[in-house]
C-alpha cells in the first residue's frame, strides 16, 4: 500500500493563536469636597398682618403700617431695591359657633423681602421693622456672594479626594494606576442657605439676636481611573 504525504496548500499560512486583550478594567471612586464660609448677604421675610371686619378697613390700614415700615427700612440705609413685596394675600376668617360657620373678618396680609449686606445689623433691623408695625417675621437665609467660586474651591477638593482614594486603594492592591482619570462626573448637590425662623417679640423687648454662623458649600464626583 502506498503512501501520499499531505500537501499543504501552497497559498496556506501558518499563523499561531493569539490571546485577546483583557477587558478594560476600571477603578470608580467618589470625592467629596467642603469649603466653610462665612455668609455675606442676609435676607428676611417681614410681613404685616391686619384683621378688621371691613376688608376695605383692613386692606388701608395695613397699607398704611407696611408704608411706615419700609419708610423705616429706608432710613436705616436699606437700598430700595433691596426691598421686594413677595406675600400679598386676603382670607376671610370664620369662627365655629355651636357647630355653626360664624363670619369674623377678613385677614390681610403683606410681606415683603429685604437684602441686607450689614449682616451684624440684622437684629437692630429686625427690632426696627416690628416697632414699626411689622407682626411676623420668617424665613431669616445667610447667603454668600460669588457662590461660584466657593463651589469651584470644593470642586478642586473633592477631587482631591477621588484621587487619593484612587491611589491608596492602588497602593494597596498593587495595582498600576493610570493617569488622568478617564472619566469624571460631577454630581449636584446644591447647597440649601442657612434658614432661621424667628418670632418678632414685642417693640419694648431688648434687641434680637441674630448668630450667621458658616456656610458649608459641597461638592461631589464620581472618577473613573484604568488600571
Amino acid at each position: 500500500m502506498l503512501y501520499y504525504p499531505y500537501q499543504y496548500p501552497s497559498n496556506a499560512e501558518y499563523r499561531p493563536a493569539q490571546h485577546q486583550s483583557s477587558a478594560r478594567r476600571v477603578l470608580t471612586v467618589s470625592g467629596n469636597g467642603q469649603i466653610s464660609v462665612e455668609p455675606n448677604i442676609l435676607t428676611i421675610q417681614l410681613e404685616v398682618v391686619t384683621e378688621n371686619e371691613s376688608l376695605r378697613q383692613a386692606q388701608q390700614e395695613n397699607a398704611n403700617t407696611m408704608n411706615q415700615v419700609i419708610q423705616a427700612l429706608l432710613n436705616l440705609g436699606i437700598p430700595r431695591e433691596n426691598i421686594h413685596t413677595t406675600v400679598f394675600t386676603i382670607f376671610p376668617r370664620y369662627d365655629f359657633v355651636d357647630g355653626k360657620q360664624v363670619f369674623r373678618g377678613y385677614d390681610v396680609t403683606n410681606g415683603i423681602t429685604v437684602e441686607i449686606s450689614a449682616i451684624d445689623q440684622a437684629g437692630a433691623i429686625i427690632d426696627e421693622a416690628v416697632k414699626n408695625g411689622v407682626n411676623r417675621v420668617s424665613n431669616i437665609q445667610f447667603t454668600v456672594r460669588d457662590k461660584d467660586m466657593y463651589y469651584q474651591q470644593a470642586l478642586s477638593a473633592a477631587l482631591e479626594n477621588a484621587n487619593g482614594k484612587a491611589e491608596a486603594i492602588a497602593r494597596t492592591l498593587r495595582l498600576n494606576l493610570n493617569q488622568p482619570p478617564i472619566k469624571i462626573v460631577e454630581q449636584s448637590t446644591g447647597t440649601p442657605p442657612i434658614t432661621y425662623k424667628v418670632t418678632a417679640a414685642s417693640a419694648e423687648s431688648f434687641a434680637t439676636p441674630i448668630e450667621p454662623g458658616q456656610i458649608m458649600v459641597s461638592a461631589t464626583v464620581e472618577v473613573q481611573y484604568q488600571y
